[in-house]
C-alpha cells in the first residue's frame, strides 16, 4: 500500500507540475481543484455502483443454489419411492396374469365378432367381386377386396399378438382366404388393361383412367400402412407390398414402346422407307404428347409428374428402337436421314420444341449414343469417299476418251474460253453433299469438307498422270492427236477453275478456329496441286510450240544467222500462229502462258548465244552482231506486245539481250569492266560462266584475259553479291550451260 501511495503521489506531483508551468496558471488552481474533485466523486460513484451490482449477483446466485439443493433432495426422495414400487411390479404381474389372458381372449372374440359377417360370406364376396371386375366396376371391386383383406389381416394380427400362436391356425386362415389373392391378381390385371390403353381411353372416357389411378393410389397407401406396422410390430400382411404404382409405370412404358414399334416399316426395298418411318414416328409422338399434356395431366395425381415421365418414356423407348435400327444396318442417304432427324428434327420445332409442347429434352441425353452417331458419321463419310472416287474415276475416263476421240473440244461459245464441265460438276457434287451434312451438324460438315478437299487433291494427282500420258503419247507421234493444243488449253483452264472453285468452297463452308492446322494443310495441298498442274500443263502447251522452233533457235549465233533473218522471222510467225489458239485461254492463264513463252524465247536465245559458235575478232563483226541481237530483241518484244498488249511487262527478259550485247559492242577493252559491272548490277544472279561464254564471242580477248578480268570484276563487286541474295531471280537463273 505504501508503494502504491508513493507512486500515486509521484504521479500527482508530475500532473501538478504540468498544469502549473506558467505563472498565469496559478489563478486557475481553484478551478483545477474543483475539476479534480468532480472527477474523484464520479469515479467513487462508479466504483460503488460496480460493487453493488456484483453483490446483487452473488446474492441471487446463492438463492438459486439454495433452491437447487432443496429440489435435489425432493428428487432423491422420489427416486427412492419409485425404486420401491418397481420392486413390487413382478409380484403384481403374476397376480394379473389371469386378467391379461382374459383380455387377450376378449380381444380375439371382439375381432372375430367384427369380422364374423365377412368370415361367413367370403365365398359370396369373392364371387361378387369377380363379377364386378369382369363388368369393369372397379370401385366396387376394390371396396369388396379391401374388406376381405382387412378381415384376413385383422385375424392374422390377433394371432400374431398371441404369445402362444398356433401355426395351424395361421395355415387355416391362409387357406380360407386364398381366393383373396386371386381377386387381387384379377383386379391388377384389369388395371393393367385400363392403363395400357391410357392414351386412347383418356380421349373418350377419362373417368375410367381416374378410377384405375385411384385404385393404384389406394394400394400405395395400404403398402405404406403395412410397412409402418411391420416396423412397429413385425407383422406383415400377405402380398404386401404390392407396388402397384411401379406396375402402372411399367405398363405405361410398355404401351409407349408398343406404339413406337407399331410405326415400324418392314418394306425396306422402297427407297424412302426410313424417311416415311421417321415422319410417322414424329406425327405419332407429337399427337401422343399433345394428349398427355392436355388430357392426361389433369387425370393423374400431381406427384406422378406424368408429363415429364411420358416425355422420358418416349425418349427412352425411341432411343432404344433407333439404336436397333442403326445396328441392323443403314445405307447411303438413310444414314443422313437418321442423323438429321435425331439431331435437329427431334429436338426442334417440328417435335419437342413444337409450340404446343415446348419440351426440353437436353437433360435426357441424345437419342443416339455418341458411339452410334460416330459410327453413322464414319460410315456416311466412307460412302461419300467411295462415291467421290467412283464418280471422279468416271469423270477422268470421260475426259481421256474425249482426248483420244480426235474431235475438237466443246466450249467457248459464250466467253471464248475452252473448258469442260468437269470442275463445276465435281464441285456441285461436293456442294450437294455439304448442304446435306449442314442440316446434321457443323462438325460433320467440316469433316466432309476436309474429305472433299482431300479427294479433289487426289483427283488432281490422277489428272496429272493422265495429262503426262496424253502429252507423252502426243509427242511420240503428233499425228495421233490432232487437237492436242486445244485440249491442253482446256486442261489449263480447268486447273484454274479447280483453284477458283476450291477457294469459293472455302469461303462458303470454312469454319475459322476449328482444326485450323489440319484444314489449312488440306486446302493448301488442294490449291498447290492444281496450281502446279496448271503451270505444268501450260509448259506442256508451250513445249509443243517450241518443239517446232528448236531447230531455228539452234541456228542463232551461227555464221549463217549473221546474214539471215529467217530463224527469228520463222520463230515470230510460228509463235504468232500458236498464239491465235491461245486466245481460248482465260485471262489469267493467257497471262501465264505469254509470260512463260517470253521467258522461254529469251532463255533459248541467250542459251544459243552462250554456245560459243562464233568468234568475232573484228570490231565490225561485233557491231553487226550487237545490232542484229538488238533488232531481233525488239522484233520479239514487238511480237509479244502485239499478241498480248495487256500482258507485256516493263521489265522484259528480252531486255537482257540488249544489255548483254553492250559487252560485245564495247571497243575499248578497258571500258569492258564497266560494261560487265553494269550487267552484274542489273542481273545479280548471272554467273561467271555465263559471262565467260559470252565474252568468248569476242575474238580479241584470250581465255586467260577473260578469266582474269572476270575474277577482278567479281572480286570487287561485293554489292552485287549482296543484291543476289535479296533480288528475285532473273532470266539467267533459268539458263544452265552445258
Amino acid at each position: 500500500m505504501d508503494k502504491l501511495e508513493a507512486e500515486a503521489r509521484a504521479t500527482a506531483t508530475k500532473h501538478v507540475i504540468n498544469m502549473l508551468q506558467r505563472p498565469g496558471q496559478l489563478e486557475k488552481v481553484e478551478q483545477y481543484k474543483r475539476r479534480v474533485s468532480r472527477k474523484k466523486a464520479s469515479v467513487e460513484a462508479m466504483l460503488k455502483t460496480a460493487m453493488q451490482s456484483q453483490l446483487d449477483g452473488v446474492r441471487v446466485g446463492l438463492d438459486q443454489l439454495q433452491v437447487s439443493l432443496s429440489e435435489i433432495k425432493d428428487i432423491k426422495e422420489s427416486l427412492k419411492t419409485m425404486d420401491q414400487l418397481f420392486c413390487e411390479v413382478p409380484a403384481l404381474c403374476e397376480n394379473l396374469q389371469d386378467v391379461k389372458e382374459e383380455n387377450s381372449r376378449h380381444s380375439q372374440y371382439v375381432t372375430a365378432m367384427e369380422n364374423l359377417k365377412h368370415i361367413f360370406t367370403v365365398p359370396e364376396c369373392v364371387e361378387k367381386t369377380k363379377q364386378w371386375i369382369s363388368e369393369g366396376d372397379l370401385l366396387h371391386a376394390r371396396q369388396s377386396l379391401t374388406d376381405l383383406e382387412n378381415s384376413r389381416d385383422d385375424l392374422l394380427w390377433e394371432l400374431h399378438k398371441s404369445p402362444n400362436q398356433s401355426a395351424a391356425d395361421c395355415v387355416l386362415l391362409a387357406a380360407y382366404f386364398e381366393d383373396v389373392e386371386e381377386l387381387s391378381s384379377l383386379l391388377e390385371k384389369q388395371v393393367r388393361v385400363v392403363l395400357g390403353r391410357t392414351l386412347n381411353t383418356v380421349r373418350k372416357e377419362p373417368t375410367i383412367i381416374v378410377t384405375a389411378l385411384r385404385i393404384v393410389e389406394w394400394q400405395e397407401m395400404q403398402d405404406e400402412f403395412a410397412a409402418q406396422r411391420e416396423k412397429q410390430s413385425g407383422f406383415k400382411p400377405p402380398g404386401r407390398p404390392k407396388h402397384w404404382r411401379k406396375m402402372a409405370m411399367e405398363v405405361l412404358e410398355r404401351s409407349v414402346s408398343q406404339r413406337i414399334e407399331g410405326t415400324h416399316v418392314d418394306e425396306r426395298d422402297t427407297k424412302m422407307w426410313l424417311v416415311r418411318y421417321l415422319e410417322l414416328t414424329r406425327q405419332l409422338i407429337l399427337e401422343d404428347l399433345r394428349v398427355v399434356k392436355t388430357l392426361c395431366e389433369p387425370c393423374f395425381p400431381p406427384s406422378w409428374n406424368i408429363v415429364e415421365k411420358y416425355v422420358e418414356m418416349y425418349h427412352t423407348c425411341l432411343s432404344r428402337h433407333l439404336e436397333e435400327l442403326v445396328q441392323s444396318g443403314l445405307e447411303g442417304n438413310e444414314m443422313v436421314s437418321m442423323l438429321a432427324w435425331t439431331t435437329n428434327t427431334y429436338s426442334g420445332p417440328e417435335l419437342m420444341q413444337h409450340p404446343e409442347l415446348n419440351f426440353d429434352t437436353s437433360h435426357l441425353g441424345p437419342l443416339l449414343s455418341e458411339s452410334a452417331v460416330n459410327s453413322l458419321q464414319e460410315k456416311y463419310l466412307k460412302v461419300m469417299e467411295n462415291n467421290y472416287q467412283e464418280w471422279m474415276r468416271k469423270t477422268l475416263e470421260a475426259e481421256q476418251a474425249d482426248w483420244r476421240a480426235g474431235v475438237a473440244p466443246e466450249g467457248g461459245e459464250t466467253d471464248g474460253f475452252f473448258h469442260t464441265s468437269a470442275p463445276v460438276i465435281i464441285f456441285q457434287m461436293i456442294d450437294q453433299n455439304l448442304v446435306v451434312t449442314k442440316i446434321i451438324s457443323q462438325e460433320l460438315t467440316h469433316r466432309a469438307l476436309l474429305l472433299s478437299m482431300d479427294q479433289v487433291a487426289q483427283y488432281g494427282h490422277r489428272y496429272r498422270d493422265a495429262i503426262i500420258t496424253f502429252k507423252t503419247r502426243h509427242f511420240e507421234d503428233r499425228s495421233l492427236v490432232p487437237f492436242f493444243t486445244h485440249y491442253m488449253i482446256t486442261i489449263v483452264n480447268n486447273c484454274l477453275r479447280f483453284v477458283e472453285l476450291a477457294q469459293s468452297l472455302k469461303a462458303q463452308y470454312w469454319r475459322p478456329g476449328v482444326h485450323d492446322r489440319d484444314s489449312a494443310t488440306k486446302l493448301d495441298l488442294l490449291l498447290t496441286t492444281f496450281q502446279k498442274l496448271r503451270n505444268e500443263a501450260a509448259q506442256f502447251l508451250l513445249d509443243e510450240a517450241f518443239l517446232d522452233l528448236d531447230l531455228h533457235f539452234k541456228e542463232i549465233a551461227t555464221p549463217k544467222w549473221l546474214t539471215s533473218s529467217i530463224p527469228v522471222d520463222t520463230i515470230c510467225v510460228t509463235l504468232e500462229d500458236y498464239f491465235q489458239d491461245y486466245v481460248h485461254l482465260c485471262e489469267k492463264n493467257f497471262e501465264l502462258v505469254i509470260t512463260e513463252a517470253q521467258n522461254s524465247v529469251a532463255r533459248r536465245y541467250l542459251t544459243a548465244l552462250l554456245q560459243r559458235k562464233l568468234s568475232l575478232k573484228e570490231l565490225d563483226q561485233r557491231r553487226k552482231l550487237a545490232k542484229k541481237v538488238t533488232d531481233e530483241a525488239d522484233q520479239l518484244k514487238a511480237l509479244f506486245r502485239r499478241v498480248a498488249p495487256k500482258v507485256q511487262a516493263d521489265d522484259s527478259p528480252l531486255d537482257a539481250l540488249k544489255i548483254l550485247v553492250e559487252v560485245i559492242r564495247s571497243e575499248d577493252a578497258e571500258m569492258l569492266s564497266l560494261d560487265l559491272i553494269t550487267v552484274i548490277e542489273k542481273y545479280p544472279d548471272i554467273t561467271e560462266d555465263h559471262l565467260s561464254r559470252f565474252l568468248s564471242l569476242r575474238g580479241d580477248i584470250t581465255r586467260q584475259d577473260i578469266k582474269e578480268k572476270l575474277a577482278d570484276v567479281m572480286k570487287n563487286d561485293s554489292q552485287s553479291r549482296k543484291k543476289r541474295l535479296t533480288s528475285p531471280p532473273s532470266i539467267f537463273s533459268q539458263i544452265i550451260c552445258p
